[in-house]
């Protein structure tokens, strides 16, 4: 991940290029950085290489829409990142991605009710949750996504290192949760 590394002094780049056709074609645009909008640089994304780093694209301005968080790798078409269409308004790297991971969620808002804490990715989250809602989270170590399917599919949702009082603050449009995987490098 992009920010700390035992091995050289200087940070990994993190590195994204958004591409306006599939299989890397047309305009092109790089991004080393956060971009609140993106469409002054590209009006369509297809394909995304990402070089370094992971990224959450978002499919609206500033931050707000579908969520889809991806690593390193090569993405030919915007359903390799189960992307809905080929609309990416805004992107970020994820600064937390972290040598550990530990979360908590809670069946009700405001952290009450019954809990749960997570170290490991959860394909079928529900089988573990006896079908309750997730209202709240505390994203102890790492980051994480929900998928509002199992086997990680469906929308995603990043969490990083916080506190999320309620599903809204994580940009879920209800507390169902069907599978959780922890960001981590290969």
């Amino acid at each position: 991940f992009c920010g700390v590394s035992a091995a050289v002094s200087s940070p990994p780049r993190c590195s994204v290029v958004f591409y306006e056709d599939r299989n890397f074609g047309g305009r092109s645009h790089e991004r080393e950085d956060d971009a609140s909008e993106l469409h002054a640089y590209i009006r369509r994304c297809n394909s995304v290489r990402v070089e370094g780093g992971f990224w959450v694209l978002y499919q609206r301005p500033n931050y707000r829409g579908f969520q889809y968080v991806l690593g390193p790798g090569e993405y030919p078409d915007h359903q390799y990142w189960l992307g809905f269409s080929d609309t990416v308004r805004s992107c970020r790297v994820i600064r937390h991605v972290g040598a550990s991971w530990r979360m908590k969620v809670w069946e009700e808002p405001n952290f009450e009710g019954e809990s749960l804490e997570l170290g490991e990715n959860v394909p079928t989250f529900q089988e573990h949750w006896q079908n309750r809602p997730v209202h709240s989270c505390k994203v102890l170590e790492g980051a994480w996504v929900f998928y509002d399917q199992s086997n990680y599919r469906g929308r995603q949702y990043l969490l990083e290192r916080g506190q999320y009082r309620r599903h809204s603050e994580w940009g879920g449009m209800q507390p169902s949760v069907g599978s959780i995987r922890r960001v981590k490098s290969p």
